[in-house]
């Protein structure tokens, strides 16, 4: 397979998670009403998707160590291609609850191999400018999706959306069956010994408190990503295409926050750019929880500046996460994301409530986490910047 076929290949692969729930965020308020349910159970369609996620994506990387990427690959994107298909032909909340699920348990293989294939693939020389074209791919698929899912429930209907998405791993399959075996030494690591490794990464103190400490950010993040559309939508009247500018503009925040952050550590020490970071949350927090509420900018501006430090914060915070580590990085890379997932998953769950006012919950969320996790940065930073 050609170089550029390749890179192609694994970016559509990376990309996988945030085109599967972003593109379906315009439909929620439609199925709600269309089925009958409160948002709760059909938001049960997002957290069981990343609960799932989640779960798998710790299942893929060893086995794929094992056996090779192609196989699990092949596998997991033909789980997705069928659940896709399952969640077009959904009559009822129940079948895309299941069918979300399997979606998942198939996007899994192809996140978490993604990156594995880039090292296998690429030397050491070309994989930094190969992942900058993967990131620029990842930072844009979160700002495109809701809007791709906007127009296509526009012009179509709500099943297209998932139409689309089987297509989307109809594709990669193929790309994937016609590539060589990426990896050349197949480990003999048992599942057991994963286990223990899982095992021992959780009894490393600083490891753990640390990364359940900066995992508590995606509070209001995720809770905005299960929200928003209610709030676009059904609250202030907007149309599916509309919700899909709004929600991009946010995922366009995040990725300026990442941005600005490469430039900015040029000129200030990372504990200074994170102790800025979790101070401007908490600032926007409070803004949205205590500001009056009368038009969509009213979540649509704090909710951006929450954003922005999210992603200012999150390449320093990652990166120190995994300084506490002098071996297996790369399970605590997977435990990582696990943590954070899972953490994104209860916000949504907690926002799916019937609140009244959930622009106030979610500013509310942004102000307290915000602050608790600048008080222990503060109190506690040395602690971790010492080894």
């Amino acid at each position: 397979m050609k170089h550029h076929r390749l890179i192609a290949l694994i970016a559509l692969l990376a990309a996988f998670p945030p085109l599967s729930t972003d593109m379906y965020l315009p439909a929620i308020p439609l199925l709600r009403e269309l089925w009958g349910q409160p948002l709760m159970v059909v938001n049960l369609t997002l957290i069981c998707f990343f609960v799932s996620y989640c779960i798998f994506l710790l299942v893929y990387g060893p086995v794929s160590d094992r056996y090779g990427r192609r196989r699990p690959l092949m596998v997991g994107i033909g789980i997705y291609i069928g659940a896709s298909l399952l969640c077009a032909a959904s009559t009822g909340i129940r079948m895309m609850i299941v069918a979300r699920i399997l979606q998942a348990a198939g996007a899994a293989s192809a996140s978490a191999l993604s990156l594995a294939m880039c090292k296998d693939l690429f030397n050491a020389g070309s994989r930094a400018r190969i992942m900058a074209h993967i990131a620029v791919i990842m930072a844009l698929a979160p700002m495109l999706a809701p809007i791709i899912g906007g127009w296509i429930i526009h012009w179509f209907s709500w099943q297209w959306v998932f139409v689309v998405q089987a297509l989307m791993g109809l594709v990669a399959f193929i790309g994937v069956h016609g590539m060589p075996e990426p990896l050349k030494a197949f480990s003999r690591v048992s599942p057991a010994r994963v286990i223990r490794i899982y095992a021992r990464l959780m009894g490393n103190g600083r490891y753990t408190v640390l990364m359940v400490a900066m995992s508590l950010m995606v509070f209001p993040f995720f809770a905005f990503i299960a929200g928003s559309s209610e709030i676009y939508i059904s609250r202030f009247g907007l149309s599916e295409r509309e919700f899909g500018y709004f929600f991009g503009a946010n995922a366009l925040a995040t990725m300026s926050g990442s941005l600005f952050f490469g430039r900015l550590s040029l000129h200030l020490r990372m504990e200074k750019i994170v102790t800025v970071s979790f101070a401007g949350i908490t600032a926007a927090g409070l803004w949205m929880a205590l500001a009056p509420h009368h038009s969509p900018w009213s979540l649509t501006l704090p909710m951006g500046m929450i954003s922005f430090f999210f992603g200012l914060c999150r390449p320093p915070t990652n990166n120190l996460i995994l300084e506490q580590v002098d071996h297996d990085v790369g399970a605590a890379s997977s435990m990582l994301v696990f943590t954070f997932m899972m953490i994104g998953s209860l916000s949504m769950g907690i926002i799916s409530l019937q609140w009244m006012d959930k622009i106030s919950v979610i500013g509310t969320m942004g102000a307290v986490v915000g602050g608790l996790t600048l008080i222990f940065w503060i109190r506690c930073k040395h602690f971790f910047l010492i080894r």
